[in-house]
């Protein structure tokens, strides 16, 4: 099929090779040319090791479940649980270490284990009850947001925070590298290797791509959607582990926010360097462009309410250049 404009004219190749080109590296290109108006802009405050390091380490929980939603898209479902299991896990883990004076790994372990346990409950919804995903999603997430006022009486948990715990995000353990960058680049490799060059990888793209052709060729549709939801589960928990460790403190909301930037970063993904597929790298390009331009954002004194701004508005560019890359691929 042909690609055409609105008004039925066709497109030439080469205009069609330069739409082609755009929907793949204007994500890519778009960030340099950020980078460089900041660093023309701000010329002692923003090109500095400093300030690129601090950007990465701000990036890195956000690349963790970002990531995690990766894989869930890439089967072809939605998780808007995220943000708010996130903020759970957060509460819940530093309640683990003050109130039950757990061991810190014992509490980490049950955390994630319960991120799992939520991904698990999720992709059951979605797979055998044939419920929507962001229906279920949106649903448990609601009851996840229950479960941490009920939990905590909607008081932040901060007194008798262990250093040892705090340290988990803001130490820098090896080589003078914050520690969340270093989990975020475990994560990421981790997440790389297993959708591109697993067996199992070539299994959750084909359902991402054509369930039905997937299960004609006998791979078990659901038992990899639901490994989606889990593996999105267990990077939310993470996440809200480490943000926790960050602030000192287990806060109700604290995480919600999250939900926002992993969708514009993933959306952000799919229209790079592919056409319009959703694959783990292409999601740390989209988080680095939000990660960039709050910082930059931040340099300049903003007001806060331009993030919100920002975000919103990288969004819908993100799908749109999807869309496009998509249309392209198709035509």
């Amino acid at each position: 099929m042909s690609m055409v404009m609105s008004g039925g004219r066709r497109l030439s190749p080469a205009s069609r090779a330069a739409l082609g080109f755009f929907a793949r590296y204007a994500t890519i290109i778009g960030l340099l040319l950020m980078i460089a108006v900041f660093a023309f802009l701000s010329p002692r405050a923003f090109p500095t090791l400093s300030n690129f390091t601090n950007v990465l380490n701000q990036a890195s929980l956000a690349m963790i479940i970002a990531g995690g939603l990766t894989l869930a898209v890439i089967v072809g479902e939605l998780d808007l649980s995220i943000g708010f299991a996130a903020s759970l896990h957060g509460v819940l883990v530093t309640g683990l270490i003050v109130a039950n004076k757990l061991p810190i790994p014992l509490a980490i372990v049950i955390v994630i284990a319960l991120g799992a346990l939520i991904g698990l409950v999720n992709g059951l919804i979605v797979t055998k009850a044939k419920v929507n995903s962001v229906i279920a999603t949106l649903g448990v997430g609601t009851i996840l947001t229950g479960l941490a006022f009920a939990y905590s009486a909607g008081v932040p948990i901060v007194a008798g925070v262990p250093e040892a715990f705090l340290q988990l995000s803001l130490g820098r353990w090896l080589f003078g590298i914050p520690n969340n960058i270093i989990i975020m680049a475990v994560v990421l490799g981790a997440l790389w290797i297993l959708v591109e060059r697993t067996a199992l990888g070539q299994e959750i793209q084909a359902v991402g791509g054509n369930p039905a052709a997937a299960r004609l060729a006998g791979i078990n549709v659901d038992r990899i959607k639901i490994l989606g939801f889990v593996v999105s589960g267990m990077c939310a928990a993470l996440t809200g582990i480490l943000l926790a460790s960050r602030l000192g403190s287990g806060t109700t909301s604290a995480a919600d926010s999250y939900l926002l930037t992993a969708f514009a970063a993933v959306f952000l993904g799919s229209a790079t360097m592919r056409d319009g597929e959703f694959h783990v790298l292409g999601t740390f390009v989209g988080v680095l462009i939000i990660a960039f331009g709050f910082n930059g954002l931040n340099i300049f004194g903003a007001p806060t309410f331009s993030q919100y701004i920002f975000q919103g508005a990288i969004l819908i560019v993100a799908v749109g250049l999807a869309s496009l890359g998509r249309m392209i691929s198709e035509s």
